[in-house]
């Protein structure tokens, strides 16, 4: 799908509209939710759970993350025909990441029993901090060290070559500020990993559900970025909400080992319901308020 969405549907660079944003949205969240039917046929109603359980969780921290690429984008002055290009190879590079996250994640669980505890004190901090610092963008694209690493080993183009990542001009092969902009992505990812990696630990140990989960999350980042991003300061309760869900998940990892596992069908309509009544409240408090232009555009 990834390869039909990049080679036949958006094989050249162009602005993404909010309709054609909104149905890509739908169709991902339809194809995300209908592969929980699936896990619910194939492993039951409570790995299903476990399943919708992490996908919520995760498509909720994905709507922060966007703001985030939102100033990555103003902050490269990425035109809006190419920001669809960056987040494709952003999604790649995330799934692959998050795979390998994944698989530590697993093996440490299951080497050593005190990091339950580890990930769970974690996520309860992450969730404080989050709560306490609802203003703080979390990322500097010019203070990026792997950025500035590869300014300084690739010489770089003083503009944008279409959609190109890398150019060769004459006998020298020359990167395009566009490579900059996705290696900020891709590293900028990987701190959204570290919170919601262990988020998900705390739901199942089945790293089949954590990556699945995850990854149909993750596919749908695209078209909810060109969708919500014009609307991202309308969300301003959603980090309260975050951060309820982030101390629950921490707080449940950790009593799991003392007085059992919080069943899944507590789990699931708490997460739920604290992501509605978020979203809800942001569109309450903010309503009237006119869509804000897409970064990249005058």
């Amino acid at each position: 799908m990834l390869a039909l969405d990049l080679f036949v549907l958006h094989r050249e660079a162009k602005e993404i509209s909010l309709r054609e944003a909104s149905l890509s949205s739908v169709f991902w969240i339809i194809l995300g939710l209908a592969f929980g039917g699936f896990v619910w046929v194939w492993a039951g109603p409570t790995t299903a759970g476990e399943y919708f359980a992490g996908y919520i969780i995760e498509k909720a921290l994905s709507i922060d993350n966007i703001f985030v690429f939102a100033l990555i984008f103003s902050y490269f002055a990425v035109p809006l025909r190419y920001q669809y290009r960056v987040l494709f190879w952003g999604v790649v590079g995330a799934l692959f990441m998050r795979a390998i996250f994944i698989l530590m994640g697993a093996q440490l669980l299951e080497n050593f029993h005190w990091m339950i505890y580890v990930f769970g004190i974690f996520l309860i901090y992450t969730g404080i901090r989050m709560a306490r610092h609802r203003d703080d963008k979390r990322v500097h694209p010019e203070r990026n060290p792997i950025s500035k690493l590869a300014r300084r080993a690739l010489p770089v183009t003083s503009d944008y070559r279409g959609q190109k990542f890398v150019v060769r001009e004459g006998e020298r092969l020359m990167a395009t500020p566009l490579l900059a902009v996705l290696i900020t992505v891709e590293t900028t990812d990987v701190i959204f990993a570290v919170d919601s990696i262990p988020a998900i630990f705390a739901i199942t140990k089945n790293t089949f559900v954590v990556w699945t989960s995850n990854s149909f999350a993750i596919l749908g980042l695209r078209a909810l970025y060109f969708m919500l991003a014009g609307l991202m300061k309308r969300f301003v309760y959603l980090n309260i909400g975050l951060s309820v869900i982030l101390v629950f998940v921490g707080v449940k990892f950790i009593i799991s080992d003392l007085v059992g596992e919080v069943p899944i069908w507590i789990s699931l309509p708490f997460i739920a319901a604290v992501v509605a009544v978020s979203i809800l409240a942001c569109l309450w408090r903010t309503r009237g308020q006119e869509r804000e232009a897409m970064p990249g555009t005058s």
